[in-house]
């Protein structure tokens, strides 16, 4: 039987950027935005506030945009704060690029299994889904989900109880299945 496990967001990640102000290299993004006019021409910023002195400071999303080019329904929902385009346009790689920000995820998900059901178990078949790109250790997922030890979880990769079509040693972000015979 495949069970199925989730690794989920539960809030916005953390901006990493050093701030001007107090030299703190975090900021907060809580999925404000502004939009400023010029003539025919839009700018467009996500708004994210420095974790040490409260500063704030803006994401370029959108830079001297004609406002024919610009989605009605993107510029409705800067309008209102929606807090799903801020974890849209945050998992976006070219935003991030742009504005030469990383994110740091840490407290940011949490592994949603079916239940510990499978943990008695001989051999388990799972398939990890995300429901958004959180770079995370397929190692730490698995002891989390099994109530298994890193180490441990090492070792069974190295024995050859643990199989994955996929790499397991460094991070991942897209879904992925694994069996664990114990």
């Amino acid at each position: 039987m495949l069970n199925t496990w989730v690794v989920t967001p539960t809030c916005l990640p953390a901006v990493l950027r050093r701030c001007p102000a107090c030299a703190s290299a975090r900021f907060h993004a809580n999925g404000k935005f502004r939009v400023n006019a010029h003539h025919k021409l839009l700018d467009a910023w996500l708004l994210v506030l420095c974790t040490g002195c409260g500063d704030t400071a803006g994401l370029t999303v959108l830079e001297r945009a004609h406002v024919r080019s610009v989605r009605s329904d993107l510029l409705t929902r800067m309008h209102d704060n929606d807090p799903a385009l801020a974890a849209e346009l945050l998992q976006d790689p070219a935003l991030r690029h742009r504005n030469r920000v990383a994110l740091d995820w840490t407290g940011a998900w949490r592994l949603d299994t079916d239940g510990p059901g499978h943990l008695d178990h001989e051999v388990i078949d799972v398939s990890v889904r995300f429901a958004a790109r959180i770079p995370v250790r397929p190692l730490r997922l698995i002891a989390d989900g099994c109530g298994l030890s890193r180490a441990e979880t090492e070792r069974l990769l190295a024995d050859g109880g643990l199989v994955s079509a996929v790499r397991l040693g460094g991070r991942l972000s897209d879904d992925f299945t694994f069996t664990l015979k114990r």
